[in-house]
């Protein structure tokens, strides 16, 4: 990458669009394209392709999705599958009937099985049945790595598909209908502490395992791939470690300061059992995580004060 090319950053207001341009800014990327929804349906094919005409971006990064926590899915799997499918088929022929040099598509790690070997390699993809509560999501992502390896093998195109774990940070979801484990709790421990509730009430029997992963960090490993890797062979980017939501629940009072009693609510789901990814990969190119768990609790607690809880 060179920091005069034209980069497009696909979903530029939400929490990892927002953490890649802050990113790229700060290594000297200048030249950033940006375009809400106001402005740019990327639905829509028509208009996708008219922008891609006119701007011509060197580079694209689709950070735009639809997306929320187990009871968003659960609750619209039609808009979960409609409306991923439509932004990734729109930007993808865009991309490649414009000439963009090359494309990196966010994926999940709920693509891979509801009972994958862990740590969950690459390999694992399509070897089982995935989590019922977020079917439609992934198979749309699923889709749409599907659809970056057939750009690659067809055309020759540079279409890459890092797969993030469980993601978190500053301008996060935080409303509780839509929202994933870690803002969840963090805001029910706020609001309990503030309230002056006694209880804490967790969704599940708190043994679930998940791995967590800054969203600052995410951007970084974003650009790390941009300039190191060329395959169209998925590769996971995580930290390595995990916990149990129970655990996860504990650190977040402690950060926040919220003393009482923790209730486990297990009528709710838990969703997968566990979901920690093999980064193996991503390590061998060089590359690994700064952010601490507790550190960036800390500092996402802190965004959220200034910014939502006021």
């Amino acid at each position: 990458m060179d920091k005069i090319d034209k980069v497009f950053v696909a979903g530029h207001r939400g929490m990892v669009g927002r953490a890649l341009v802050r990113r790229l800014e700060a290594e000297g990327f200048n030249n950033l394209l940006k375009r809400d929804r106001s402005q740019l349906d990327l639905s829509d094919k028509l208009d996708v392709a008219k922008f891609f005409a006119e701007e011509k971006p060197t580079i694209v990064i689709l950070a735009a999705a639809k997306v929320g926590g187990i009871k968003a899915n659960n609750d619209a799997p039609v808009e979960f599958l409609i409306e991923n499918l439509r932004i990734q088929n729109s930007v993808f022929s865009a991309a490649h009937e414009s000439g963009v040099r090359k494309l990196l598509f966010l994926g999940s790690s709920c693509i891979y099985p509801k009972y994958a070997l862990q740590p969950i390699p690459e390999s694992a993809l399509l070897t089982g049945p995935l989590e019922p509560t977020n079917e439609a999501y992934a198979i749309a992502k699923i889709a749409g790595i599907k659809l970056c390896q057939a750009f690659s093998r067809e055309y020759g195109a540079n279409f890459i598909s890092p797969m993030p774990t469980n993601l978190y940070g500053p301008n996060d979801n935080f409303d509780l209908e839509t929202s994933h484990a870690l803002a969840a709790i963090l805001r029910k421990a706020h609001e309990a502490k503030v309230s002056g509730a006694g209880e804490l009430v967790i969704w599940g029997s708190g043994k679930p395992r998940r791995e967590f992963l800054h969203v600052d960090d995410l951007a970084a490993a974003c650009l790390f791939l941009l300039e190191k890797y060329d395959s169209p062979e998925v590769i996971n980017v995580g930290c390595g470690e995990d916990l149990s939501i129970r655990e996860l629940a504990e650190l977040i009072c402690d950060v926040v300061g919220f003393y009482g009693e923790m209730v486990l609510d297990k009528t709710k789901p838990d969703g997968t059992p566990r979901k920690l990814l093999d980064v193996t990969k991503l390590k061998n190119l060089g590359w690994a995580p700064t952010i601490p768990l507790r550190d960036g609790i800390a500092r996402t607690y802190d965004w959220f004060l200034k910014n939502v809880a006021k």
